[in-house]
């Protein structure tokens, strides 16, 4: 059905099944981007002639796109970054760190989640705290508001939809039982926004994390939402060109933000293409993109469910995007090889969360992560190709 609007499925015959790794990119954004480079390239918020003026123009047309995206309040709530890694880190490095005691995150965290608090010194009960979850994986809010109330007032980092299982965490009441007890959250949103709209003044997340290349747009390009009253406490964690309104040799004073978070130039092409994959998903409305992306989710996990000897970790309900599975005797890495051999790519590994691995036992899975792009035909060819696998791995 959207397959038309992304090149890629023109020039490959591969049936793409990780776009939790990275999505596919519709015409819209691959033209802007070749418009910028090769019709107005010129950098921003610098120099004053025409082309410099239009790239600026439509540098910060993306940073209002998302901010009534998202329904941030306001513009310098939109810092953009080189991912939802750099925004974690940002946030880690130049908030967090000499503020709060405790840090507590959820047992689904993808590794850019959990590698800045230990670069920190913080391991487990000394200084970082992990909620527990149930077999199938669902956020224990109880452990949570206990271990709130032995830690106070301390940093709440959340992932909204787990990277390796599509399980979404109850996003809006962790954050009013956070701050409850005085604590503030900030939320890994990387596999959030491809699927469904996010309204910071409904959820009132005090930080909110996106990913460009995970929501159509190009690499390299991610934004940080930071509620207002959070800004002048978040200190720059680098400097430079574009963050200063005043330089002498004794002192330095920055731009009020966003502008003194951006140092150097920025990835003007990707920013901008950015902005055409948040109007990619606008005119097609998330109403849409929700019905559809339920309706192929509910067809995989019922198809594969046929399989004998499959493992699943979560149930269908609460999840979206991303199946992860097993076959019971079977090497997940094994049946990734053998479906690249039939043109079918999914992920196989522990997808950059391996604490849940370790918990569940398991050295990995294997993942099928879905976008708008893929269709029950999709499905009906991978479900072809495992069996193959399958057979073929057991024979």
């Amino acid at each position: 059905m959207y397959k038309k609007y992304f090149p890629y499925f023109k020039n490959s015959k591969n049936i793409y099944l990780d776009t939790a790794a990275t999505a596919q990119k519709p015409s819209i954004v691959l033209d802007a981007i070749n418009e910028y480079y090769t019709q107005y390239c010129s950098n921003t918020h610098r120099s004053n002639f025409g082309d410099a003026n239009r790239a600026t123009t439509e540098f910060e047309h993306t940073r209002e796109l998302l901010k009534n995206c998202i329904k941030a309040k306001e513009s310098k709530e939109i810092i953009f970054t080189k991912g939802v890694t750099e925004s974690l880190n940002l946030v880690a490095s130049s908030f967090v760190k000499d503020r709060f005691d405790t840090v507590i995150i959820s047992s689904l965290e993808h590794h850019s989640n959990i590698v800045p608090w230990h670069m920190q010194e913080r391991s487990l009960h000394k200084g970082l705290e992990v909620v527990n979850c149930d077999e199938d994986l669902t956020f224990d809010m109880e452990h949570f508001e206990n271990l709130l109330i032995q830690n106070p007032n301390s940093f709440v980092s959340i992932t909204h939809v787990s990277n390796a299982f599509g399980k979404l965490h109850p996003l809006k009441n962790i954050i009013q039982t956070a701050h409850k007890y005085g604590a503030l959250v900030m939320i890994d949103g990387a596999q959030s926004l491809p699927h469904f709209n996010i309204d910071m003044q409904d959820i009132e997340a005090d930080f909110y994390t996106i990913s460009g290349h995970k929501t159509y747009g190009p690499t390299g390009v991610g934004a940080l939402y930071v509620k207002a009253k959070h800004l002048e406490k978040l200190r720059p964690y680098q400097t430079g060109g574009a963050t200063i309104k005043d330089v002498s040799y004794d002192k330095t004073v920055l731009l009020d933000s966003p502008f003194k978070f951006e140092a150097g130039t920025q990835n003007i092409a990707g920013i901008i293409g950015f902005g055409k994959a948040i109007e990619f998903l606008q005119n097609i409305e998330y109403k849409n993109i929700i019905n559809y992306e339920n309706e192929i989710y509910e067809y995989l996990y019922e198809k594969l469910g046929e399989i004998k000897d499959v493992i699943f970790y979560t149930d269908s309900i609460n999840s979206i995007g991303s199946l992860s599975f097993n076959i019971k005797g079977l090497m997940a890495e094994d049946l990734g090889i053998l479906l690249d051999k039939m043109k079918i790519s999914i992920r196989t590994g522990h997808h950059c969360a391996q604490p849940i691995m370790k918990k569940l036992g398991i050295n990995g899975t294997a993942r099928v992560s879905l976008a708008i792009y893929n269709d029950k035909n999709d499905i009906d060819i991978f479900i072809k190709g495992l069996k193959r696998a399958i057979k073929i791995l057991k024979d």
